[in-house]
């Protein structure tokens, strides 16, 4: 196995059109922050720290940018803000979300950022699509596969591809 190569970020939408905002990220990412590389599968997911709100749709993207870390991490600021973005508080609804997860295999602890993104192995709705996309590949912190930490993470809040609306995890228990 190999450490995590690549840029990933994740994309989330639980307001308004959810497909659509996330198409629209998709689009501004590719036009002002560099190519998209690949992505996951559309998932809707229980929403994670507040349950009273709507399901979210979640996507992970593999990107190629020119952009450093912390010039992309300000770029996908810009996106979410132009896209509507606006903070209702922690964990709550949103229009968009974008979380950028790893700058390769960079260790970053900034004021700003943290990379790997801290909470990668305690949410499934970002550890399913990770899987999906790299399974094998290496945390660089935790130095365990995306198919280990989904099996061990303690979340166990519903995930499930949004075309098969058919959850893939266990119960709450």
């Amino acid at each position: 196995m190999k450490v995590i190569e690549g840029i990933y970020l994740l994309l989330g939408s639980n307001l308004g059109d959810r497909s659509h905002n996330l198409c629209l990220a998709r689009e501004h990412i590719e036009q002002q922050a560099g190519g998209i590389v690949r992505h996951s599968s559309i998932y809707e997911t229980e929403a994670w720290g507040v349950l009273d709100q709507p399901l979210f749709y979640n996507q992970v993207l593999q990107i190629e940018t020119q952009l450093g870390h912390e010039a992309l991490l300000n770029t996908l600021l810009f996106i979410e803000k132009k896209i509507g973005k606006i903070k209702v508080g922690k964990w709550r609804e949103r229009l968009i979300d974008i979380d950028l997860l790893y700058y390769g295999n960079r260790i970053v602890r900034t004021f700003t950022l943290t990379l790997p993104h801290p909470e990668i192995q305690n949410r499934r709705f970002t550890l399913a699509p990770l899987v999906e996309l790299t399974p094998n590949e290496l945390h660089p912190v935790l130095h365990q596969s995306h198919r280990k930490l989904l099996e061990i993470t303690p979340d166990k809040l519903e995930v499930w591809v949004a075309e098969n609306r058919k959850p893939e995890t266990g119960d709450r228990n």
